[in-house]
């Protein structure tokens, strides 16, 4: 084996070590954040943990291609795993939109302010200091080895900073001002984002001809 190829070895060492960190993680905001937003009534936080689902799906198929090129597969093999992973992370998307759009219209139609939740907020804190670590391990590994998948994922990781920002300011007008539907809000400014990555990840599941086998990303 040449030195560039060791080389390869251990970067994609690396950056599925980066994916299973982001899968045990998310895993974790989707716990705590669904429960916390179910106990409170917090559409936002609800729809914060879905968004998180996609993250996870996102992270668990790239380990399973990523696994696919560890282990020497061929070219053939590892487009047909990336293929199956954007379908099933597009699919992940739309689910979530659908879920979304259904807790934010819910808690519009109920006019209640959600509880309180220290555990909502810790998850959420914990979340703005780790996603910009994992983002930059996505794009560093996804970088050296010709990854876009692991860069796109870097990408939508650094966006979920975002979109934690959001849900955070609108958990605070809630409790401070008594904005009922400062919550709502919060989580429907999430939907078109999902939205977009549905359509991208949708559009570049359908790019993928693994019969035609034009290099693995």
């Amino acid at each position: 084996m040449t030195e560039q190829q060791n080389d390869r070895q251990t970067d994609l060492r690396r950056g599925l070590r980066v994916e299973v960190a982001s899968l045990v993680y998310n895993i974790l905001e989707v716990v705590v954040s669904v429960t916390a937003g179910l106990l409170t009534g917090s559409a936002a936080l609800v729809s914060w943990g879905l968004d998180s689902t996609v993250e996870a799906t996102s992270a668990g198929t790239l380990i399973w291609r990523l696994r696919a090129e560890e282990r020497g597969a061929d070219q053939r093999t590892v487009l047909k795993r990336k293929k199956v992973a954007l379908s099933v992370v597009a699919a992940a998307f739309w689910i979530v939109v659908a879920a979304i759009l259904y807790e934010a219209v819910s808690a519009f139609v109920s006019r209640e302010s959600p509880g309180f939740s220290w555990w909502g907020i810790a998850i959420l804190l914990v979340s703005l200091v780790v996603n910009p670590f994992l983002a930059w391990g996505k794009h560093r590994y996804g970088k050296r080895l010709g990854s876009p998948a692991l860069k796109y994922d870097a990408k939508d990781t650094l966006i979920c900073e975002y979109q934690t920002v959001v849900v955070l300011i609108g958990l605070a007008l809630t409790q401070t001002l008594g904005w009922w539907w400062a919550d709502p809000i919060a989580a429907i400014l999430i939907v078109p984002y999902v939205a977009w990555e549905g359509f991208n990840a949708t559009k570049d599941a359908w790019s993928v001809e693994p019969d035609e086998a034009e290099g693995a990303a």
